[in-house]
């Protein structure tokens, strides 16, 4: 396994230093707006500057008309003006620093277009209280424009933080694999307990049953079944003996066992997984955040057209009177229904996910599962149960009925702890078969079991331990075990991890929305054709961590949108990589930190169902986008005076009022947002 992975590790060190904190998945480069959330504490930003806001709308008139519940007094608006500047330096600051960040890339978008409105707004109205005292004449401000705007961005990135979540740190929960201490064999074999932290290649440590491997090894004595499902996905704890390389993390099932250590740290199978995760996190996210593009756009547009509008009055009115219309285009420009446009939807589309099991944890999921190319499934508990069942009873004679054939089996496993026997067992409970009393029972090391009921010998072995070609079909993947009475084999179990009903369904959906199905799993080659001819799909087998990462890389290379459905340790790299990563929930805590979306219910059909939601949600996105951006779209050359030479000019109160009518319209289209349910 340490092969595998060697050159891995030279990326290893580079990393080593780069603390990767919580926040880290959704910072770096997760989408529009996303990268200003570092940019402080919407919440708490929101909510100390409500009081704020709420004073100055309450004193400062909506574009110059008198609401109901707003009043005025003598010096008034000089307390507006002390607040405004209290407010534009507290709730304004993250706009400005997002500003800043924007025009640095060379991309101003939703930061900018906010910045420029609340700047202009309030610069103005600073000279238009100046103005009153200074010359007795009324000059209109825009303080109340100004203060709902910082409350409803403020409002808006709150909403969507708190929707979006905050993603784990899968680092973390792969280095809780990993025991602290481990129990070190020296050479007089005392045992001493030391800190994994102190362990060196070459140590000698013993682990065991039901004791987690504590670095990657060599069995150098005992032997046992270990299981790595957690970390290469294989579904069968695997039978390990001396000479056999076990890999840190995973489980010691029963025997104790003795391991050389062979890679301790960075080297470790664990902590290149994490690098592998960190890689991808880190990686900047290629899709393009449509509000912010809309709001670049605008940006642009009102500086235009509030250039345009300012020249043209300056010529063909006079200084105060183009001011006014330029400043008037500036504030109507400001995105209050934008700023809410995306994440109302998002607020209404993740609740309704929560709802149905689905949990969205990066917005960007819903918009990139639309335009998906190929989705990659893991095989065991994904599309499967990742159980070891019996699939069949069949008889080879007409002696015995599979019931009969079913009773014999389970009594000759009875009292054995392997997960065949148990299987077996199970299987024979829940069809109703009582198991046939054993006089005696003996385990043939190697080859299976014997026991004998009134004289009469019987043996359930495998295939290889029978020796003698049978006649039989058996299913790809499954593993046989033969029951022989004397010297016939009377019977055949088939056992093998058993596909989960919704799986076929989900396969021919993905195929009707164009979407390729793949199957990479770290089971072997027959099991995974075996699951793999069933479903008609595409398969990998074999696939380490590091294969699945490079296929998703490979994908991604050549263009392709990439969605990844995984529940192990062996897939949180990829999944963190994949431009939509979906955890099936009874997967590993690893898993669950590196998906963009989580199924809580583990049923594949709930992939179809998140399909759904990003179709509609993505569609409530694009309505709610041309709502938004649509009222600013017309009400800027409108507001710059386009039609003034006809005598239609929007007066700033109209304005306002069509600001309030559209964010309204957003909202209760986000709400509109609904799901077939199943």
């Amino acid at each position: 396994m340490s092969k595998e992975h060697k050159h891995q590790a030279d990326h290893t060190h580079n990393h080593h230093d780069h603390d990767h904190h919580n926040g880290d998945h959704d910072e770096h480069g997760h989408g529009g707006h996303d990268h200003h959330h570092h940019h402080g504490n919407f919440k708490e930003l929101f909510l100390k500057s409500l009081p704020l806001g709420l004073i100055i709308m309450i004193l400062s008139p909506m574009m110059g008309i008198a609401l109901p519940l707003q009043f005025t007094f003598p010096y008034s608006d000089i307390i507006v003006t002390v607040l405004a500047t209290i407010l534009l330096f507290y709730g304004g600051k993250p706009f400005y620093q997002g500003a800043v960040d924007e025009l640095k890339q060379k991309a101003p978008g939703m930061m900018a277009l906010v910045s420029m409105g609340i700047s202009v707004s309030y610069l103005y109205s600073v000279f238009a209280v100046i103005s009153r005292y200074t010359t007795s004449e009324h000059v209109m401000d825009f303080y109340f424009e100004f203060a709902s705007l910082i409350l409803i961005m403020l409002l808006g990135h709150w909403i969507e933080m708190k929707a979006v979540g905050d993603a784990g740190d899968a680092q973390q929960a792969l280095a809780e694999l990993i025991p602290k201490d481990a129990q070190l064999v020296s050479e007089d074999d005392t045992i001493e307990t030391v800190a994994v932290s102190d362990l060196t290649i070459g140590d000698v440590v013993r682990v065991q049953a039901g004791e987690n491997i504590p670095a990657d090894g060599v069995i150098v004595r005992g032997e046992s079944r270990v299981n790595e499902a957690l970390l290469t996905g294989e579904s069968k704890p695997v039978q390990k003996s001396k000479g056999d390389e076990v890999i840190g993390g995973s489980t010691n099932n029963d025997g104790a066992l003795f391991i050389e250590i062979t890679e301790t740290g960075d080297q470790s199978f664990i902590s290149q997984v994490q690098t592998l995760i960190r890689e991808a996190q880190n990686q900047p996210s290629r899709a393009e955040d449509m509000a912010q593009k809309v709001a670049g756009w605008l940006f642009y547009i009102a500086l235009v057209a509030a250039v345009i509008a300012f020249v043209t009055w300056v010529v063909l009115g006079d200084l105060p009177t183009a001011v006014t219309f330029t400043v008037t285009t500036l504030v109507i420009a400001c995105p209050h229904a934008l700023g809410l446009a995306i994440p109302l939807v998002v607020a209404r589309s993740t609740s309704l996910g929560a709802s149905h099991g689905l949990l969205v944890k990066d917005r960007e999921a819903l918009e990139k599962a639309n335009n998906a190319d190929i989705m990659i499934l893991d095989k065991t508990g994904t599309l499967t149960t990742g159980e070891f069942k019996v699939l069949e009873v069949e008889a080879l004679t007409d002696d015995h009925t599979t019931e009969e054939l079913l009773g014999l089996m389970a009594g000759i496993e009875a009292g054995s702890s392997h997960p065949i026997a148990q299987s077996i067992i199970q299987y024979a409970e829940a069809e109703g078969v009582k198991p046939t009393e054993f006089d005696s029972i003996n385990v043939v090391s190697g080859e299976g079991i014997e026991g004998q009921v009134a004289d009469q010998p019987y043996k359930l072995i495998s295939l290889k331990a029978y020796g003698k070609d049978l006649e039989i079909d058996v299913q790809k993947g499954a593993t046989v075990s033969i029951l022989v009475e004397g010297e016939t084999a009377i019977g055949t179990v088939a056992l093998g991890d058993e596909m989960k009903p919704s799986s076929a369904h989900l396969i021919s959906v993905l195929k009707e929305l164009g979407i390729e199905p793949m199957m990479a799993t770290g089971d072997n080659e027959l099991a995974a054709q075996g699951a793999a001819e069933e479903l008609n799909i595409a398969y990998k087998a074999n696939q380490s961590p590091e294969d699945k990462y490079k296929l998703v890389e490979e994908l991604t290379n050549q263009g392709k949108t990439v969605i990844m459905v995984g529940d192990g340790v062996n897939d949180a790299p990829s999944l963190a990589l994949a431009d939509v990563g979906i955890a099936v929930g009874a997967g590993t805590q690893v898993a669950l930190d590196s998906a963009d979306v989580i199924l809580t219910q583990s049923d594949p059909a709930d992939i179809e169902a998140f399909l759904e939601l990003a179709q509609k949600t993505s569609r409530k996105m694009k309505q709610n986008l041309w709502w938004g951006a649509g009222y600013n779209f017309l009400a800027i050359p409108l507001a710059a005076g386009i039609l003034a030479p006809i005598g239609f000019t929007l007066s700033p109160a109209m304005g306002a009022i069509l600001m309030s009518l559209s964010t309204v319209i957003v909202a209760i289209n986000a709400v509109a947002l609904k799901l077939d349910d199943a």
